[in-house]
Formats: C-alpha cells, sequence, structure tokens
C-alpha cells in the first residue's frame, strides 16, 4: 500500500509539472524524503498526506482512491501505478498523448512487433 500511495503521489507530481524539490520545500523536508515516499521506502503520515495533497492541489482521497478498492482487485489499479514507476514511463505516456490517432496505433504496432509477448501460465 505505501508503494501504491508512494505512486499515486508521483503520478500527481508529475502530471502538475513540480519537481521533487518544489514539493519537498512546500512540505518541508527534503527532496530524498519525498523520493522516499514515492519509491514506497518510507510510509506517509497523514499530517504529511495532507501537506503533500495541499501541494499537488488535490485532496487526500484523489491521492487514495488507489487503496480505496475493497470490492476490486488490487492488482488493476495498483498495477498500472506501478508501470508508471518504471523509468521513462511518464515521459513515455506524454509523448503519447501527443501523438496523433494514426501514429499512436503505428507506435502500438510496432511496439508489440519488437516486444516478446508475455509468458502464459500453466495451469
Amino acid at each position: 500500500m505505501d508503494i501504491a500511495l508512494g505512486a499515486a503521489v508521483r503520478v500527481r507530481r508529475r502530471t502538475i509539472g513540480l519537481s521533487q524539490e518544489a514539493l519537498a520545500e512546500q512540505c518541508g523536508v527534503s527532496f530524498q524524503q519525498i523520493q522516499k515516499y514515492e519509491n514506497g521506502a518510507n510510509r506517509i503520515s497523514f499530517s504529511r498526506l495532507v501537506q503533500i495533497a495541499r501541494a499537488l492541489q488535490c485532496r487526500v482521497v484523489d491521492l487514495m482512491d488507489v487503496l480505496d478498492s475493497p470490492d476490486r482487485e488490487p492488482s488493476g489499479e495498483m498495477a498500472v501505478l506501478g508501470r508508471v514507476r518504471t523509468p521513462g514511463a511518464l515521459e513515455l505516456l506524454a509523448a503519447y498523448e501527443r501523438l496523433p490517432p494514426d501514429a499512436r496505433s503505428s507506435l502500438v504496432n510496432f511496439l508489440k512487433s519488437i516486444t516478446p509477448a508475455p509468458a502464459t501460465e500453466v495451469a
């Protein structure tokens, strides 16, 4: 859960174009501490989460939505947040969003052609 919450903080921070340093300054911590929060290495206290949400111009619940899904498999949103933590993923997504639809389709087809097929589970 710490990893998922940290990933949600990272996604929101990068979405609004805020650096780790700027977020750290607004929260009164070091940028290394923000890195630890975002990686799930350190747990975010509720009071710190409130500060972070204010700095990220969102509600606490917006950051915690990924954790509040008892009726759903945790693998869905948390898996996506895990993938977003991959170095370069957010930059790739931002560039992808700027592409016209035909270029998006071509890119997806190209990536599928050079990527190994996922391993299938044996029952």
